[in-house]
């Protein structure tokens, strides 16, 4: 999967689990639910955005932007 699909699927789980825990646990998880959307909105505009660094460094992510999840193969 393509780093830019697996971004937005990674975004898409965080806030159903946000949601989930605002309903279930207490309204105050709706603050990580608008952190969500204010990275995803900063990271449109400036590129910068944590979570694709945060997998490149885990070794996640190849020289073709492919997520391999754990890791690529090493030769």
């Amino acid at each position: 999967m393509k780093l830019d699909s697996f971004i937005r699927v990674f975004a898409g789980i965080m806030i159903l689990v946000s949601v989930g825990l605002t309903y279930f646990v207490n309204p105050g998880w709706l603050l990580f639910t608008c952190f969500i959307g204010l990275n995803l909105i900063q990271s449109a505009f400036t590129g910068f955005c944590p979570p694709s660094i945060i997998l490149r460094k885990l070794g996640w992510v190849g020289s073709d932007d492919v997520v391999r999840i754990g890791g690529l193969k090493k030769s």
